[in-house]
């Protein structure tokens, strides 16, 4: 995740961008380098939840999808 100084600078940059005054243009390519930034960091974190994942159907069966399994191993995750 993002420091929590560039995820304030995201917020106040949003709400100027709200406000009559808008942002300047250096201000838009920062806001737009910050927001990349974020999804960059939230996607990476979503791919290692995912993929540290263990899924068992009601039987206690381990149903995890092959791909997962493949990943799991190359990274050395649940003993694969």
């Amino acid at each position: 995740m993002l420091p929590k100084d560039q995820i304030k600078r995201i917020n106040e940059l949003a709400k100027k961008s709200k406000t009559s005054e808008g942002l300047t243009m250096s201000e838009q390519v920062e806001q737009k380098q910050l927001r990349e930034a974020y999804l960059e960091a939230f996607r990476g974190g979503m791919r290692n939840h995912i993929e540290g994942m263990k899924v068992m159907d009601e039987e206690g069966n381990d149903v995890t999808p092959e791909k997962v399994k493949k990943i799991q191993k190359d990274k050395g995750l649940h003993g694969r």
